[in-house]
Protein backbone atom coordinates (compact mmCIF):
# COMPACT_ATOMS: atom_id res chain seq x y z
CA UNK A 1 0.00 0.00 0.00
CA UNK A 2 1.44 3.30 -1.25
CA UNK A 3 1.04 6.45 1.43
CA UNK A 4 0.80 9.71 -0.34
CA UNK A 5 2.93 12.35 0.98
CA UNK A 6 1.37 15.87 1.47
CA UNK A 7 2.76 18.20 -0.48
CA UNK A 8 2.49 21.13 2.37
CA UNK A 9 4.94 19.25 4.68
CA UNK A 10 7.29 16.76 2.63
CA UNK A 11 9.49 14.58 4.45
CA UNK A 12 13.17 14.94 3.96
CA UNK A 13 15.19 11.93 4.17
CA UNK A 14 18.41 12.36 5.31
CA UNK A 15 21.43 12.66 3.88
CA UNK A 16 23.54 8.96 4.12
CA UNK A 17 26.02 8.22 6.69
CA UNK A 18 28.27 6.92 4.16
CA UNK A 19 30.43 8.68 1.14
CA UNK A 20 29.35 6.08 -1.54
CA UNK A 21 26.21 6.40 -0.35
CA UNK A 22 26.19 10.00 -0.87
CA UNK A 23 27.52 9.16 -4.41
CA UNK A 24 24.82 7.17 -5.77
CA UNK A 25 21.86 8.75 -4.41
CA UNK A 26 23.23 12.32 -6.17
CA UNK A 27 23.83 10.17 -8.93
CA UNK A 28 19.89 9.01 -8.69
CA UNK A 29 18.97 12.69 -8.25
CA UNK A 30 21.02 14.01 -11.21
CA UNK A 31 19.57 11.58 -13.37
CA UNK A 32 15.69 12.09 -12.02
CA UNK A 33 16.43 15.96 -12.97
CA UNK A 34 17.81 15.34 -16.40
CA UNK A 35 15.37 12.96 -17.48
CA UNK A 36 13.00 15.85 -17.86
CA UNK A 37 9.87 14.01 -16.74
CA UNK A 38 9.41 15.93 -13.39
CA UNK A 39 7.15 19.38 -12.95
CA UNK A 40 9.15 22.62 -11.83
CA UNK A 41 8.21 22.03 -8.48
CA UNK A 42 9.51 18.33 -7.93
CA UNK A 43 12.78 19.55 -10.04
CA UNK A 44 13.42 22.35 -7.25
CA UNK A 45 12.61 19.80 -4.50
CA UNK A 46 15.37 17.07 -6.43
CA UNK A 47 17.56 20.57 -6.87
CA UNK A 48 17.19 21.49 -2.89
CA UNK A 49 18.20 17.51 -2.35
CA UNK A 50 20.81 17.35 -4.28
CA UNK A 51 22.31 20.54 -2.92
CA UNK A 52 21.74 18.35 0.39
CA UNK A 53 23.67 15.80 -0.92
CA UNK A 54 26.62 17.90 -2.39
CA UNK A 55 27.43 19.53 1.00
CA UNK A 56 27.02 16.01 3.31
CA UNK A 57 29.46 14.25 0.77
CA UNK A 58 32.21 17.78 1.36
CA UNK A 59 31.67 17.45 4.89
CA UNK A 60 32.19 13.93 4.90
CA UNK A 61 35.49 14.25 2.63
CA UNK A 62 36.23 17.14 4.80
CA UNK A 63 36.16 14.50 7.84
CA UNK A 64 37.78 12.29 6.33
CA UNK A 65 40.63 14.21 4.93
CA UNK A 66 41.15 15.27 8.74
CA UNK A 67 42.00 11.85 9.95
CA UNK A 68 43.91 10.80 7.11
CA UNK A 69 47.69 11.07 8.60
CA UNK A 70 50.52 9.71 6.67
CA UNK A 71 53.76 8.45 7.95
CA UNK A 72 56.85 9.97 7.18
CA UNK A 73 60.76 9.29 8.60
CA UNK A 74 62.32 12.61 9.93
CA UNK A 75 65.89 13.43 9.85
CA UNK A 76 66.44 10.92 12.97
CA UNK A 77 64.77 7.98 11.03
CA UNK A 78 61.93 8.29 13.55
CA UNK A 79 58.32 7.60 12.01
CA UNK A 80 56.22 10.86 12.60
CA UNK A 81 52.87 11.03 11.83
CA UNK A 82 51.62 14.53 9.78
CA UNK A 83 48.20 15.92 8.21
CA UNK A 84 48.34 14.36 4.66
CA UNK A 85 48.04 18.52 3.41
CA UNK A 86 51.66 18.75 5.35
CA UNK A 87 53.15 15.98 4.33
CA UNK A 88 52.58 15.68 0.55
CA UNK A 89 55.21 15.79 -1.53
CA UNK A 90 55.63 16.54 -4.93
CA UNK A 91 55.80 14.28 -7.37
CA UNK A 92 58.84 13.46 -9.11
CA UNK A 93 59.48 14.74 -12.07
CA UNK A 94 59.63 13.39 -15.11
CA UNK A 95 62.40 14.23 -17.94
CA UNK A 96 61.08 16.53 -20.13
CA UNK A 97 59.93 15.06 -23.47
CA UNK A 98 60.58 17.23 -26.81
CA UNK A 99 57.87 17.20 -29.44
CA UNK A 100 58.37 15.41 -32.23
CA UNK A 101 58.31 18.00 -35.23
CA UNK A 102 54.18 18.21 -37.05
CA UNK A 103 54.53 16.01 -40.48
CA UNK A 104 51.34 16.16 -42.85
CA UNK A 105 50.10 12.87 -43.31
CA UNK A 106 51.01 11.27 -46.80
CA UNK A 107 49.33 11.93 -49.86
CA UNK A 108 48.14 8.55 -49.81
CA UNK A 109 46.40 8.73 -46.70
CA UNK A 110 42.76 9.55 -46.91
CA UNK A 111 40.99 9.69 -43.58
CA UNK A 112 37.63 8.42 -45.48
Amino acid sequence: MAVAKSDKNPKVEPAPEQYGDVVSRLEETVARLESGDLSLEESLKAFEEGIRLVRRGEKLLTEAEQRIEQLLVDEDGQDVAAPLAVAARPAPQAAPRTAAPARPPPEDDVPF
